[in-house]
């Protein structure tokens, strides 16, 4: 295959064109990306893709062939969650919204709506819009099935059920613009699985009172389950079909382990998994039939495993076109002939690529983030050190362009979660303080997911303790091999990563010059009462997830005000700079609010930066921007990188 030819004409497709200036502008970083989202059709012919401009998104859709725009639809400052194609001819949009219910009183949520936008009349279809009893939101992007030579799409939402909204699985026929209740749960419904025809194989249910997963079947005109789990926590996932459509995979823990099983549709017993393979994270559905065609293996770089020989052939071409580079597959044609991938490394920046299996030829489509010029890119490295004690800590090491490594300046980054992972693709926030002069390390502490069961679990507990060391010693392995300057650290993260930013201020004290927490948890007692509250909970599955990573008994428990920065404030010997979204639905701003009004009474220098609009995720561009300029600023002023 060829990976760059210059006799294509691209001009038509690339809408956003690359800087070439060095040094890109903190700007560049900071903005939403100029382009994502990118969606090929199943027919290969038209791509779809969201354009963010001056904070503004469009929503373009384009012919490959004559490079001619199909529409353009101006969807402003709305938050923007997903394109996805129903058919060659039906793009479907989902946005969220930040309110309170309609008919409720209650918090604030972030709520999803999915709409249909059909090509050829150009008009749009709000999915479980003006039903009785029924919400107008989705609770995922809908799935597709083609029933009778007609698309029909099969949505998870919610209507009311005596005194109750209960989880509802509902068709929508789109050439007829119908929608019709599949099935009406209960409050134990958790999820349901329909086979190519649009008919409905299995539900998923989970009873908190018993703790118990079960999957159900008919199974002589009745409903059955016919396989059950105890589950204090972790509730199995049964989301996909095997690969021959005769089982249906579950993702579970068992004897200590994250495995996928395959249960038979037949008689319910466990079929072998060998097709799968062994070593993946997570399994790539076909979008008809929601079988697995495919495995996906994150670490130093991100693997695809193809289960067909054709898809494995035409993936393997993608790999020798781009070598050396790290490749997301975003999406592809039902033929494979076209497929769509964002490249990420020095050589390419950021940027989406329209690979032709039949001309052999890679296409660009347009950079991920306009002003980003490749050698703006830094080195990114997978590493690993040793915790204090003796345990291998994976980690991310993005590299300075144009220093030496030696003796950096070093920021600290933890990601959010705690139970989530950094992927080694292009991160505008580590990139970002790396155009700045900065070292940056993303360490995967224990408690990551990603890495294993046993990786996971060794967080259980360590909320504050060893979790927070982890990322204490990767400063100090750093230091060891004279990489980085011990005095010159800080440590900068969000959500999780913004409750460790004020841990290190505050608890494993005397490795950081200074703390940035965005949307970070202060006081994790006060904010398992906002989770009680916010979700009328009492011995849910989420609050016994947080309570065992925290380490506590119940919400009451004296060792939740050991692991709390607002509890230490006096202890903070350290600059602290607050950002918080006053729509943040996840981590509530009274976090930030509790913590600048410990550190003040404390007499601790502390900064409070409030994001009108803006929720958890930074998903408007003026705020991101102003988060990031913000924390650079303060970053700069407590630890100059020259």
């Amino acid at each position: 295959m060829t990976p760059r030819c210059a006799s294509i004409v691209v001009s038509a497709l690339v809408l956003l064109s690359a800087s070439t200036a060095s040094g890109a502008p903190l700007e560049a970083y900071g903005q939403l990306p100029s382009m994502e989202d990118v969606a090929i059709s199943p027919d290969g012919k038209s791509l779809a893709f969201v354009i963010n401009s001056l904070g503004k998104r469009t929503v373009v859709v384009k012919s490959i062939d004559d490079r001619k725009t199909i529409a353009a639809i101006a969807a402003g400052d709305q938050k923007l969650r997903g394109l996805s194609w129903a058919d060659s001819t039906h793009l479907l949009i989902t946005a969220s919204t930040t309110r309170t219910a309609n008919g409720t009183i209650g918090m604030r949520r972030e709520f999803f709506m999915s709409q249909s936008f059909d090509l050829a009349s150009h008009k749009f279809l709000t999915l479980l819009d003006g039903l009785v009893d029924v919400m107008n939101v989705v609770a995922e992007i809908p799935e597709t099935r083609l029933v009778d030579g007609h698309t029909y799409l099969f949505v998870r939402g919610g209507s009311r059920r005596d005194d109750r909204i209960v989880p509802t699985l509902f068709s929508v026929n789109l050439d007829a613009g119908e929608t019709k209740i599949v099935y009406k749960g209960t409050r134990n419904t958790d999820d349901w699985l329909i086979d190519p025809n649009g008919r409905i194989v299995a539900w998923t249910e989970y009873d908190n009172d018993a703790r118990q997963w079960s999957l159900g079947m008919l199974r002589g005109g009745s409903e059955k389950p016919i396989y059950r789990v105890d589950a204090d926590i972790e509730t199995p996932q049964a989301y996909a079909f095997g690969p021959d459509g005769t089982t249906i995979v579950i993702r579970e823990v068992d004897n200590g382990q994250i495995g996928f099983k395959q249960l038979r549709i037949s008689d319910g017993t466990i079929a072998p998994a060998t097709e799968l393979g062994s070593g993946f994270t997570s399994t790539i559905e076909d979008p008809l039939t929601n079988r697995v065609i495919g495995t996906v293996a994150v670490g130093g770089h991100t693997e695809y495993r193809f289960i067909a020989r054709s898809d494995e052939e035409a993936w393997a071409g993608v790999v020798e076109a781009f070598a050396g580079e790290e490749l997301s597959l975003m999406s592809w044609s039902t033929d494979r002939s076209r497929i769509v991938v964002r490249v990420d490394g020095q050589r390419d920046g950021s940027a989406y690529e329209l690979v032709d299996n039949v001309t052999h030829l890679a296409i660009p489509i347009g950079p991920a983030y306009r002003g980003i010029d490749s050698s703006d890119v830094a080195a990114v490295k997978f590493v690993t050190y040793k915790a204090s004690d003796g345990r291998d800590i994976p980690a991310y090491l993005t590299v300075p362009n144009g220093r030496p490594a030696k003796n950096l300046p070093l920021v600290v980054l933890p990601h959010g979660g705690p139970a989530l992972r950094d992927d080694p693709g292009f991160d505008w926030w580590s990139q970002a303080l790396a155009s700045r002069g900065y070292a940056v390390l993303q360490p995967e502490f224990r408690g990551s997911d990603g890495f294993g069961w046993e990786f996971l679990s060794a967080g259980f507990g360590q909320w504050g303790r060893k979790m927070q060391t982890d990322l204490s010693d990767g400063v100090r392995s750093l230091a060891a091999q004279g990489l980085i300057d011990p005095k010159r650290v800080c440590i900068v993260g969000a959500s999780y990563g913004g409750y460790a930013a004020l841990a290190g201020a505050t608890l494993d004290r005397g490795v950081y010059r200074c703390a940035v927490s965005y949307a970070g948890v202060s006081d994790p007692h006060s904010f398992m009462r906002f989770i009680k509250n916010r979700d009328n909970l009492h011995d849910e599955p989420v609050l016994r997830y947080w309570s065992r990573f925290m380490g506590a008994e119940n919400l009451d428990d004296p060792k939740l005000a050991e692991i709390s920065p607002v509890v230490h404030a006096t202890d903070s010997a350290i600059p602290v700079l607050l950002i918080h979204g006053k729509d943040d639905t996840v981590v509530p701003i009274e976090q930030s609010e509790q913590m600048e009004s410990a550190l003040k009474a404390a007499g601790k220098p502390v900064n409070f930066i409030q994001l009108d609009g803006e929720d958890h995720w930074l998903s408007r561009s003026e705020t991101r921007l102003q988060m990031l300029q913000a924390t650079v600023a303060f970053l700069e002023a407590n630890n100059p990188p020259n």
